[in-house]
């Protein structure tokens, strides 16, 4: 396969990069952080930490787990907090000490949380306090987690604001609800008594796992891609390149919106702008669009990252208009399609093009990106980055021609080693062993530019997150009064996609409104029905396996 794509590369990009470049991602932190220690890394409320203070507060929190927690290399470590200060501590000082990373979503309901704990073999949790409660209803029933360890989010904030900011968030919001764990340990805690405790580094391989990164895949419940240190490494390394013809060590300000437990945040910002000495600014909650706002006029950010419904988000917070964007270098889309509406409104508002990028978890996750020379296009998702070759296959795995559509298979040093204790499902979603199936369908256009044009599958993307319609529906099905369900996924403004289900009902006792609340108790928020339709009967195959593919376009049409 002839990589066509390469002769548009801008000319400082390579066509290949050094996977083997580093050992592991412990071994890229350590030396940035003597690289640019007295540089800030991280800001969260106004708060910066350098990477000196990153170094050894990641040190401390290490050999803690390590001599205190008898924690092992190998063993697994879930984190499940918003943006905080404490998220990159935590997640240096989990792969410091040798350990596996397993993200977690803090919305999750206690049902989501018990799968993904159970799944993982998770020995150690890192939460914030405003969750807790959720733990201790799944804790017993998770028998391989042994330790909880909880943070408040103004612990790394410095007296007095941390009391003020852990006051204000308990008794004034009351975000904390009660709860009672046996044996928390607390994140100060943690950090005050690894400090005399001293970290044995464990010999850390580059085919050593470095996360365990939760999706629905293309198939099935939510599975754990298996990342290890060289595919992270691989990634980094393929972002840094593709960034250097617009930004350069230790200038840029990144802000960081989506939650560094997403692929997508994880990789490019944490990590890519960790590798360059960049510093992150962590937005807590993203969705207080005046207070987003507020912290962007403070900042002389020169990069911003996020999906098509922050974009759209921001224009349309009047206060936005009002910055001052000549800093900004570029703004990167990805999780979703970036809307050409919104990509030409960030254009006309900031004067900088919104850059769209492909990408999934199981690929850590950059595969595409569009060029950062001034030659993107709107409407594609650019060109593989170095290193990696894309194939558009038909459905007997054979490529097809330019402008032909097929499924994006991909193969590089940044695809996952395969789905956790799930080797029948990791064969699902390669052809042969090498060509990851991304489930996607697109075109090669005849300059080597790729652009999506339908999704094989039928997981729903809800502002930048996998749902997929099994989970919802077996959920739903569980309800009394429910007979039979599907889940569909239509067009939304907000959102991009918002799950619909259709129902046939058992008895006429069944609302929408009562299963609106049951659907809220036991799925996270992205993962609700926005639209509930009761019908007689569904449409079915004669076999009587329900048609999703007709509900689907009837749900299209009807939004």
């Amino acid at each position: 396969m002839e990589k066509i794509w390469i002769k548009n590369y801008p000319k400082s990009v390579p066509a290949e990069v050094d996977a083997d470049n580093y050992r592991s991602v412990v071994d890229v932190f350590l030396k940035s952080c003597e690289k640019y220690s007295e540089r800030p890394a991280f800001s969260n409320f106004g708060k910066d930490i350098t990477f000196k203070e990153l170094e050894r507060l990641s040190g401390y929190f290490a050999a803690y787990l390590q001599k205190n927690l008898g924690l092992k290399k190998g063993d697994r470590i879930a984190i499940q907090m918003p943006n905080l200060l404490q998220y990159p501590i935590a997640l240096f000082g989990a792969l410091r000490a040798g350990l596996v990373v397993v993200n977690t979503n803090p919305l999750y309901t206690a049902r989501e949380m018990e799968h993904q704990f159970k799944d993982s073999g998770a020995k150690a949790l890192i939460v914030l306090k405003n969750f807790a409660d959720k733990v201790e209803a799944v804790f017993d029933r998770c028998p391989d987690l042994e330790h909880v360890i909880v943070t408040e989010v103004g612990d790394l904030l410095g007296f007095p604001k941390r009391m003020l900011v852990n006051s204000v968030t308990k008794y004034v919001k009351k975000m904390v609800p009660k709860y009672h764990l046996e044996d928390e340990i607390s994140f100060t805690r943690v950090l005050l008594q690894g400090a005399f405790l001293g970290l044995d580094s464990p010999k850390i391989d580059s085919e050593d796992l470095a996360f365990l990164q939760y999706t629905g895949g293309t198939t099935g419940v939510a599975k754990g891609a298996m990342l290890t240190h060289r595919n992270m490494v691989a990634n980094m390394e393929q972002i840094s390149c593709w960034m250097a013809p617009l930004l350069r060590e230790i200038e840029e300000v990144v802000i960081t919106p989506l939650p560094l437990y997403h692929i997508f945040s994880l990789t490019v910002n944490c990590m890519s702008f960790i590798k360059i000495g960049g510093r992150n600014v962590l937005i807590t909650n993203p969705r207080d669009m005046k207070g987003f706002v507020k912290t962007l006029a403070k900042e002389p950010f020169t990069v911003l990252t996020g999906v098509n419904t922050l974009y759209n988000g921001l224009l349309n917070t009047p206060e936005f208009h009002d910055l001052d964007f000549s800093t900004l270098k570029t703004a990167v889309g990805g999780g979703m399609a970036v809307q050409k509406a919104v990509a030409e409104k960030w254009k006309e508002v900031t004067s900088v093009p919104l850059i769209e990028g492909f990408g999934l978890t199981e690929t850590a996750p950059v595969l595409c990106c569009n060029p950062l020379d001034g030659n993107e296009r709107i409407g594609t998702i650019g060109m593989p980055v170095s290193s990696t070759d894309v194939s558009i296959r038909d459905e007997e795995g054979n490529e097809v021609k330019p402008g032909e559509s097929g499924e994006i298979c991909a193969r590089g040093p940044q695809v996952m080693k395969g789905y956790w204790q799930r080797p029948e499902e990791t064969k699902k979603v390669f052809w042969g062993d090498e060509w990851f199936r991304t489930g996607d369908v697109a075109v090669m256009q005849d300059d080597g530019y790729f652009k999506i044009v339908d999704r094989m599958k039928d997981m729903i993307l809800v502002s930048g997150f996998n749902v997929y319609p099994n989970e919802v529906e077996d959920v739903v099905a569980e309800h009394p009064g429910v007979l039979e369900v599907a889940a569909v996924g239509v067009p939304d403004e907000k959102s991009g996609e918002a799950v619909k289900i259709f129902v046939v009902p058992k008895n006429t006792t069944l609302t929408v409104p009562k299963l609106k609340d049951y659907c809220r108790e036991n799925l996270t928020g992205y993962k609700c029905p926005k639209f509930i339709e009761f019908r007689e009967e569904l449409p079915k195959t004669n076999v009587g396996k329900i048609l999703r593919r007709a509900l689907r376009e009837e749900g299209q049409a009807q939004a």
